[in-house]
C-alpha cells in the first residue's frame, strides 16, 4: 500500500507523520524546537535546527512504521507561516536565525510605512495588513543587520525564503521554491495574479533576486536526495499550516469554515477563486493551488492567545496542574459569576489589531473562585472566535451552517460547547484531528495522483462529535454584549 510522508514543521517541534491512501494515521514522531529570546519582542529559531530535527522526525516515522522509502508516493509539507530566513546560495548556510512570525522587532518599520500612507496600497494587492507578523519587513530586516547581506543579496549570491523554502533547499540539494499559500503571506504577493510584485518588493527594499519561484500547492515541485531518506521521493504538497489544515478539514468549496485551537486560534473560510477584500480588518489569503487550475482563496481571522490562555492558568496561576484539567474545574460552576477574562496577554489580533491591548479580568467579587476564572477563560476564547466569525460573514455576506474545529484544545467538550453556544450554529470535530498533516498529505497525494481528485476524498472526513448550540438567544447576545464592555476596557492599555 502506497503511503504519504508529511512534513508539519510547527513553531513549537518538528513533526512527521505517515498516512496510508485511506487516509489513516499509520505513525507520528514528534521533537521539540528551542525558542529563542534574545530581547523582549523577538523570537528565534536556529535554521539548522529546523532542518535537523525535521530530517530526523521524517526518519524516525518511516523506522517506526516499518515503512522503507520504495513504499512512500509523495512528501506533503506543511510549515510555520511568515517565519523568514536568508541563507547563503552557493553553501547553503544560514546567515542568521530565523525570525519567527511571532516576532516584533519590525513594528517601527510597520509604523513608517503606514504614517506614509502605504496600506492601502498594501492591503489592495496582498489582501494583508502592514503588521510585523508577515515577512517582508522581516526579510528587509535581515538585509540590513547582517553585514554584508545586501550587497550579496542584489549580486544574486543568496537566497531568502520562508520555512517550506528552506526545507525544500535542504530536501532536494538546492531547489528555491515556495507555494503560493506561502507566498501570499509575505506581504509581497499580488494576491491576484499570483506572481511577486515589483511596486511591493520596492517599497520593502527586496531584491528580487532573493525570491523562490512560486509553485502550485499540490504537484511534483521537486524530488529528494536520494542519501537522505533512502530514495527520491517526489516533493509533491506545500502549503503553510492553517491552509493545509483548512484542506485536512475538506473545506473545498466556498462558504465551509474550519477554526484551529492551538496556542492561537485561526479561523479560515473558503471564498472560492476570487479574493474577497476585507472591510473588516480580517486578511484575504489564498487557500491553495492545484496543479493546472486557478488559486483558491479565503477569508481569515487569527486569535492571538487561544490555547496558551489555558496555559497562563496553570503556569501563571497555578490553579490547573495540567491543561485538560481546566474542563473540570471550568464545569464545577454553572456560569462564570460575572467574571470576564480578555485573554490579550500579546495584543489582540483580527478584527482589533491592537498590539497595546491587555489582558484583563472584570467582574470579581468576594465570591469569585478559580472555578469561575477557569470557566471564564474558556468563554473568552470562545468569544474571540465569535468575534472574528461575525466580521467574516459580514464580509462574505452569507452565515456559515457550521464551523469545522481543530487543534489541541478542540479535545475539550466544554469549549467545544460554550464555542456552539456563543456562535448559534452547530461545532463539528471530527474523527481525525491532525488536520494539518493530513492536509498537507491530501495534497501531496494528489500531486502524484495517489487520488485522481479533490472529490474522491470527501468519503474520509468522519465526523466524531457535533456540539449543538443550547443557548437560549437572550442569553447568548447579553454575554456578548457584557464581553464587548469588557473588550473595550483592555483596549490601548499598555500604551497609557
Amino acid at each position: 500500500m502506497p503511503h504519504i510522508l508529511a512534513l508539519d514543521q510547527g513553531t513549537s517541534s518538528s513533526r512527521a507523520l505517515l498516512f496510508d491512501e485511506t487516509g489513516e494515521m499509520v505513525a507520528q514522531a514528534q521533537e521539540p524546537l528551542t525558542q529563542h529570546y534574545p530581547r523582549p519582542g523577538w523570537v528565534e529559531h536556529d535554521p539548522e535546527e529546523i532542518w535537523q530535527t525535521q530530517l530526523d522526525m521524517a526518519r524516525q516515522v518511516l523506522a517506526r512504521a516499518g515503512v522503507g522509502p520504495a513504499e512512500v508516493a509523495a512528501i506533503g509539507i506543511a510549515n510555520q507561516r511568515e517565519t523568514a530566513l536568508l541563507w547563503e546560495r552557493a553553501s547553503g548556510a544560514p546567515l542568521h536565525r530565523a525570525l519567527v512570525w511571532q516576532d516584533r522587532r519590525t513594528a517601527g518599520h510597520c509604523a513608517r510605512l503606514r504614517e506614509e500612507g502605504c496600506e492601502d496600497l498594501v492591503r489592495e494587492k496582498t489582501g494583508l495588513l502592514l503588521d510585523p507578523y508577515f515577512s517582508a519587513t522581516k526579510i528587509a530586516w535581515l538585509l540590513d543587520h547582517v553585514p554584508g547581506a545586501r550587497g550579496r543579496a542584489e549580486k544574486g549570491e543568496l537566497a531568502a525564503g520562508t520555512v517550506d523554502s528552506w526545507l525544500v533547499w535542504k530536501l532536494s540539494g538546492g531547489e528555491h521554491l515556495t507555494d503560493i499559500t506561502n507566498a501570499s503571506r509575505t506581504l509581497l504577493l499580488d494576491l491576484r495574479r499570483g506572481t511577486w510584485d515589483q511596486e511591493l518588493l520596492d517599497l520593502f527594499g527586496i531584491p528580487p533576486e532573493l525570491l523562490p519561484r512560486i509553485a502550485p500547492s499540490s504537484g511534483v515541485v521537486a524530488r529528494t536526495l536520494p542519501a537522505l531518506l533512502g530514495a527520491s521521493i517526489p516533493i509533491a504538497g506545500m502549503a503553510g499550516d492553517q491552509q493545509a489544515a483548512l484542506f485536512g478539514q475538506q473545506c473545498t468549496r466556498p462558504g465551509l469554515a474550519k477554526n484551529t485551537y492551538g496556542t492561537g486560534c485561526f479561523l479560515l473560510r473558503h471564498t472560492g477563486t476570487e479574493p474577497i477584500i476585507s472591510h473588516h480588518r480580517l486578511l484575504s489569503t489564498a487557500a491553495w493551488q492545484l496543479e493546472g487550475q486557478p488559486p483558491e482563496y479565503a477569508l481569515e481571522g487569527s486569535v492571538f492567545v487561544g490555547g496558551a490562555a489555558i496555559q497562563w492558568l496553570r503556569d501563571g496561576l497555578g490553579i490547573i496542574d495540567s491543561a485538560p484539567q481546566v474542563n473540570e474545574l471550568a464545569a464545577s460552576v454553572p456560569n462564570s459569576g460575572g467574571v470576564v477574562v480578555v485573554p490579550a496577554f500579546a495584543g489582540l489580533g483580527a478584527p482589533h489589531w491592537d498590539p497595546e491591548a491587555r489582558g484583563t479580568i472584570f467582574g470579581l467579587t468576594r465570591g469569585t473562585t478559580a472555578a469561575h476564572l477557569a470557566r471564564a477563560t474558556l468563554e473568552g476564547i470562545a468569544l474571540q472566535v465569535a468575534d472574528l466569525l461575525e466580521a467574516m460573514e459580514a464580509d462574505a455576506g452569507v452565515g456559515l451552517s457550521a464551523l469545522r474545529v481543530d487543534g489541541g484544545a478542540s479535545a475539550s467538550d466544554l469549549l467545544m460547547q460554550m464555542q456552539a453556544d456563543v456562535l448559534g450554529i452547530p461545532v463539528e470535530r471530527p474523527a481525525l484531528t491532525e488536520t494539518t498533516a493530513l492536509g498537507a498529505a491530501y495534497l501531496a497525494g494528489l500531486g502524484v495522483g495517489l487520488w485522481p481528485e479533490v472529490a474522491a476524498l470527501a468519503g474520509q472526513w468522519r465526523l466524531e462529535r457535533r456540539f449543538e448550540p443550547g443557548m437560549a438567544a437572550g442569553a447568548r447576545e447579553a454575554l456578548k454584549e457584557r464581553w464587548h464592555r469588557a473588550l473595550e476596557r483592555s483596549l490601548g492599555w499598555g500604551g497609557q
